[in-house]
């Protein structure tokens, strides 16, 4: 049965401002500084499993010249293009019907285009695992994440703890407060939930049926149009007329066929320029600098991010998140990095759209 890796790559990033903009988010970047965009490593990550023809993008219509870009292995009918933002069900419901298209029998994976995976071995041996169960089983897969700290930022997969790698998944959690992420890590039984998913084209369509009802519905009318030249026009008056809401909410946390394979592969959801502190190699004072020439000066915990050409000298601070573009500048402190977000769409409410 063949495997197809649907990548979702829609989202704007908006906590890298202002590395990261509506018009080239966080997907797109180097936000590393390793040589590879984000959603390149996300393909990459996964060609062991999934030849160029096995993947599909989904993103905004705005950046589909991005990912071809960036992605030159794929063809432009792998690239499907949301008119506007409805979440991850329908995002995944596109990718699904379009699979169904052309191989009414398949393995799924999803994946979000922005994540960081540093133990490459023990994700494969994780993804094969998924994988053979899901060509046994009716399941729906969710990778889980070994927490390695009370982490409040992450939302929780509660298990029923077994000898088995696979674990039937008693409830989803939101993101706690810190006592009670401590309770979470203490008890042993959860994991935290990585947004990648492994399950057969049938069984996911099924629980659209079930569980997402209203969704299915849109994408049967239009079905039939998946493979003509009309398909962007038909999308556009499909996604009109569906719901907006996440595969968690709208079928994960009510599905009773929902298992989780817990791991440790290196993972972070590089959420914020504080994760990417957390994840990047440090000076002696734990500074981190991604780009630009840099001279630190009683300076400690900080991270930068210069345009290549700047020449920069920081004396005297600490713990600071300092992100230079050739036309904006970001200085916070880490501790506020949440306010980043709120702080972006009141500059543009200033300023103007086009400085976000």
């Amino acid at each position: 049965m063949k495997t197809y890796c649907i990548i979702m790559a829609g989202g704007v990033g908006s906590r890298f401002w202002p590395a990261s903009t509506s018009k080239t988010p966080k997907q797109f970047l180097d936000i590393l500084g390793t040589g590879q965009t984000l959603i390149q490593q996300t393909y990459e990550r996964f060609r062991f499993v999934c030849e160029p023809d096995s993947f599909l993008v989904v993103t905004n219509e705005d950046y589909k010249e991005l990912v071809m870009e960036q992605l030159p292995d794929l063809k432009e009918d792998q690239v499907l293009t949301e008119p506007t933002m409805r979440n991850t069900a329908p995002c995944i419901a596109y990718a699904a019907y379009k699979v169904a298209a052309n191989n009414e029998e398949a393995n799924l994976i999803v994946t979000p285009a922005d994540h960081l995976i540093l133990k490459q071995r023990e994700f494969e041996t994780t993804v094969n695992s998924a994988l053979e169960h899901i060509s046994k089983y009716d399941d729906l897969v969710t990778l889980g994440i070994k927490p390695t700290r009370p982490d409040t930022g992450y939302g929780y997969i509660e298990y029923e703890a077994g000898s088995d790698r696979l674990q039937t998944v008693k409830q989803f959690r939101e993101k706690p407060d810190l006592p009670t992420a401590e309770e979470f890590v203490e008890s042993g039984n959860f994991a935290w939930n990585s947004g990648m998913f492994f399950w057969s084209l049938s069984t996911i369509l099924e629980a659209f049926e079930k569980h997402l009802p209203l969704v299915k519905k849109c994408f049967d009318v239009y079905s039939d149009k998946f493979l003509n030249h009309s398909e962007g026009e038909v999308i556009d008056k499909l996604y009109n007329d569906c719901p907006a809401i996440s595969i968690d909410f709208g079928i994960m946390e009510k599905a009773d066929n929902v298992k989780v394979i817990e791991a440790d592969i290196g993972w972070s959801d590089l959420g914020t320029w504080g994760s990417v502190y957390d994840v990047s190699e440090k000076d002696a004072n734990q500074n981190v600098v991604i780009s630009g020439k840099t001279l630190l000066e009683n300076a400690s915990g900080n991270v930068v991010n210069l345009t290549p050409e700047k020449v920069a000298i920081l004396q005297d601070v600490q713990d600071l998140i300092i992100v230079e573009t050739k036309d904006a500048l970001l200085i916070s402190s880490k501790k506020s990095e949440q306010n980043i977000k709120p702080l972006r769409a009141k500059l543009g409410q200033q300023f103007g759209d086009e400085h976000i």
